[in-house]
């Protein structure tokens, strides 16, 4: 019954802590086989935001696990360098969650910034 009230509109409030507050909700309560579908919902967002909101939502792209992957990559050839560097350090996180977001933007807005997309040396 939940899950209707949060997938939608509500992950994309203008307000970040509505928004922040249907995240986490909504990987919590996301129907079996529907997590690729959040991912994609939730990845217009990223780049949204000050350090708490990103973090917020690499945390919750982070707790859906590998349906997430292909968002992610899919984002770090986005045209906006902020979108590029928070799919890149989202992605480190799902791969090494022990890194920490701090560490993982750092190294995304480098990658960003050198004009990478984080494929090099695959």
């Amino acid at each position: 019954r939940a899950w209707p009230a949060v997938n939608g509109a509500v992950l994309s409030d203008a307000d970040d802590e509505v928004a922040r507050s249907a995240w986490r909700a909504a990987v919590v309560i996301v129907p079996e086989g529907e997590e690729q579908a959040l991912a994609r919902a939730l990845a217009p967002q990223l780049g949204r935001g000050d350090r708490e909101t990103q973090l917020s939502l690499s945390r919750a792209l982070v707790a859906l696990g590998e349906p997430a992957g292909a968002v992610l990559e899919a984002a770090t050839t986005a045209p906006a360098p902020h979108v590029r560097a928070h799919a890149l350090a989202t992605r480190r996180l799902l791969r090494d969650p022990d890194s920490g977001f701090e560490a993982a933007i750092e190294e995304a807005k480098r990658v960003v910034a050198l004009g990478g997309s984080g494929h090099e040396g695959r």
